[in-house]
């Protein structure tokens, strides 16, 4: 099958995207270039097919008698709130909001950007947006007013949804809030959304539950979703489906990038719901109307989107939307979620089962997990221990793992393991999806490796799920990911190595974007929240092995000379407030571990930062920095030591 998805790749994948609702498929053509010297770089599946992501996600599984199936299974923050939806009653929500958006001025194309937290209107919004060939944009709903409207005055957004809270355990966050200092940014910056929806959430006096009073509300421009929505209900008007062409956006997705400004990933319509049903299907091994699929992630991501929502219900299976945090109120609230609804395929990242690791075996014995068949890992490399705990512990020693990797560019799964085919290996992707040519790239010289060998991890051919553009920004598209080294590849800015029996193991990335917690975040990002504080002139990030984040932010930074910072506790304010500043900028994940603050940075003589130095700072090692002779002034390394050690509280 995989040695047929290379050499017939279109009959291969028109098949597939057969067993979904297309008209003129059987005409429709597939074309790419990835060699820029060739012309401008280029990828389309199925072009001239018309489809409808929603309707496949939905009516056609009614069609297929799965209309009284669980589709979506609410497990709320607080037991009370819980709630299911079958594949009927998620149709009725979706189409009374189709009607609410084409009502209030939403059409074909316009983008709707969400920031909501994970209750049931997030995937509704999404799916109705779909029906109507609205591009959705969702924002994860853990970032700051200032990277909200980053994206929302990026994408030029016609509207934004959001809630009046979200719960997170005890905490209580105020979205709305959030919402409307990045609305008066926009504004600040020359661009005005026409309305922004307000989902009541968190906002009503319940004894035991945590909520939001005094929520903001602009009469002339927002409107509530409950009231708003209730008269579209019943008004007896059919619900609005656009029929799209295959290549036309169905989403925008943002994603760090080196540069420091957000990438707003494009996907098209045809092609990534065709490989995201595709890899569902295969790597999880769904049955319509039995499987039901957990994945932790937020829908604010791209896991959330291909295997949260889009995959599962393409395969007529039910997904579980999960509100909360995993330790919250106990760190077993997952395996008892799984016996609750008797979940078949969990789908987490390694940050979490480390976090969760460290409360022991006991919080999973409580809970049978019988019902599980697979597990799955996303968001970064996984360490042996923690699979070997995985796979023992959480598995009872007979689950496979389906170990993946992929991006938010490549729409779903790339390397990944089939379950009851492929041998595992811990840690390991194992092998490429159908249809998926890698190849290791020597870094030096851009030549592929053969056999055994550790390089930049590209791929040669195209895939239906791959994005289509950088929103806005062509020449960044094909600057970042197709000109790194000549000859046609896609630059994935990962390293991975293979081994004697070709298994690949990805080991992180070879560029300026760091993973923590399964967060891709730029290093120039950080490092601009860092010096829009008026007290630091430079500022240089790393990241170090974190045994639960997998990498945690230090930053080394430089305060204007005219403040004292002789005091130990006036060195500590400036260090609070600088980890504040990126806290508001970008968001709390993104916060670094600490902050460390030097008098120089190691600099070549060009000006450039060597990094690599300050990475072994940071992690300890300095008893070797290998070629130093480039530094404009080598000594500056052992005041850098001096102060990393301070900033420890070490000598």
């Amino acid at each position: 099958m995989y040695h047929r998805s290379i050499h017939e790749r279109d009959q291969f994948w028109t098949e597939i995207a057969g067993e979904l609702y297309f008209e003129n498929l059987d005409s429709s053509a597939s074309t790419h270039n990835f060699d820029p010297s060739r012309g401008p770089v280029h990828v389309k599946w199925f072009e001239g097919a018309r489809t409808n992501m929603a309707y496949n996600c939905l009516e056609k599984q009614i069609e297929n008698g799965m209309g009284d199936k669980r589709a979506l299974i609410f497990e709320a923050n607080d037991e009370i709130n819980c709630t299911e939806f079958t594949f009927r009653e998620l149709l009725v929500e979706v189409e009374t909001f189709a009607k609410f958006l084409i009502a209030h001025g939403v059409q074909k194309g316009d983008r709707v950007v969400m920031y909501l937290p994970m209750i049931p209107a997030l995937p509704i919004a999404m799916l109705a947006c779909s029906r109507i060939g609205a591009v959705h944009s969702v924002v994860f709903a853990g970032y700051s007013a200032k990277s909200l409207a980053q994206r929302v005055h990026d994408c030029k957004a016609k509207m934004v949804i959001t809630a009046s809270a979200s719960r997170r355990a005890e905490k209580i966050i105020p979205l709305k809030k959030i919402v409307d200092e990045a609305m008066e940014i926009c504004k600040s910056d020359g661009f005005c959304v026409n309305k922004v929806v307000v989902k009541h959430n968190a906002d009503i006096e319940i004894e035991g539950v945590p909520h939001v009073e005094d929520v903001p509300f602009h009469s002339d421009r927002d409107l509530w979703w409950n009231e708003s929505v209730a008269e579209f209900r019943t008004d007896g008007k059919p619900a609005p489906i656009e029929f799209l062409d295959s290549c036309d956006t169905a989403f925008i997705l943002y994603t760090s990038g080196s540069t420091g400004k957000p990438k707003g990933v494009v996907h098209s319509v045809g092609g990534y719901q065709t490989y995201v049903y595709a890899t569902s299907k295969f790597v999880f091994d769904l049955h319509a109307g039995e499987d039901v699929l957990f994945c932790t992630a937020d829908l604010g991501w791209i896991t959330g989107h291909s295997y949260g929502l889009y995959g599962p219900l393409l395969n007529g299976c039910a997904t579980v939307l999960f509100e909360g945090v995993p330790t919250y109120p106990d760190a077993g609230v997952w395996w008892q979620t799984v016996d609750k609804y008797d979940v078949t395929v969990f789908y987490t990242s390694p940050t979490a089962l480390r976090t969760l690791q460290g409360y022991g075996e006991d919080p999973v014995k409580r809970s049978s997990r019988a019902s599980l068949r697979i597990l799955g890992t996303v968001g970064e490399p996984i360490s042996s221990e923690t699979w070997l705990w995985y796979h023992s512990v959480v598995g009872d020693d007979k689950l496979p793992i389906c170990d993946t990797w992929w991006q938010t560019e490549t729409g779903g799964h790339i390397i990944t393991p089939l379950p009851g085919a492929t041998p595992l290996k811990a840690s390991s992707a194992t092998f490429p999806f159908f249809g998926i040519v890698p190849v290791l790239l020597d870094p030096k010289d851009g030549t592929e490796i053969q056999g055994e060998g550790e390089g930049c991890l590209c791929i040669k051919e195209p895939w239906p799920g791959m994005f289509l553009d950088v929103h806005g920004a062509h020449e960044r598209y094909e600057n970042s990911y197709f000109k790194v080294y000549e000859g046609g590849y896609y630059f994935s800015g990962d390293g991975a190595r293979r081994d004697s029996d070709g298994y690949l193991f990805i080991t992180g990335r070879l560029d300026d974007v760091m993973n923590v917690s399964g967060h891709r975040i730029g290093t120039a990002e950080v490092e601009s929240a860092l010096v829009q504080h008026s007290s630091c002139i430079e500022a240089a990030v790393v990241s170090i092995a974190h045994e639960v984040k997998g990498e945690s932010i230090v930053a080394y930074v430089i305060l204007d000379p005219s403040r004292s910072i002789e005091k130990r506790s006036s060195l500590e304010i400036h260090q609070r407030e600088l980890i504040t500043n990126v806290r508001m900028e970008i968001g709390p994940f993104a916060a670094p571990e600490r902050v460390v603050i030097v008098k120089d940075l190691p600099k070549t003589r060009s000006g450039k930062i060597m990094r690599r130095i300050l990475k072994k700072i940071a992690a300890g090692d300095v008893d070797d920095f290998g070629d130093v002779s480039a530094l404009a002034d080598p000594g500056v390394v052992d005041e850098i030591i001096k102060a990393e050690r301070h900033a420890r509280g070490t000598r």
